[in-house]
């Protein structure tokens, strides 16, 4: 089975040596995106501004292999701050409905690249 790098302009690009995304068969894993808008600029504003620039580079990486917010399987999230869950979480559930979202994992973690204070990472099915 191959594999496919997706790439799209329409979110950040990488800054080393990963993808935003990889196609195996009709599973396409994403690389943990952060709120960096499709400039490369960190945007404003705290946790749900952040969370809500995170999901929409999700959108936009998995558009591009041809997948959508719907057809997530599996989510991890991480939040330098615990704390900011709540915040998250509400800006997360305008997207993913309580009856079809996905498993979800979420970790505090130490740091996040660039001090961002959210990062998503998603498998999805094409």
């Amino acid at each position: 089975m191959s594999k496919t790098i997706i790439k799209t302009d329409k979110a950040a690009l990488p800054v080393g040596p990963y993808n935003q995304a990889v196609a195996v068969g009709n599973l396409i894993y994403t690389a943990g995106q952060i709120p960096l808008d499709k400039q490369g600029h960190m945007v404003a504003g705290g946790v749900k501004e952040q969370t809500e620039q995170v999901i929409q580079n999700l959108i936009a990486v998995l558009g591009q292999a041809g997948s959508s917010l719907d057809k997530v399987v599996k989510s991890t999230v991480f939040l330098k701050d615990l704390n900011d869950f709540a915040g998250m979480n509400e800006v997360y559930g305008k997207y993913f409905k309580n009856e079809t979202a996905p498993a979800r994992s979420t970790l505090q973690v130490a740091r996040i690249p660039k001090d961002s204070l959210v990062e998503i990472e998603v498998v999805a099915y094409i």
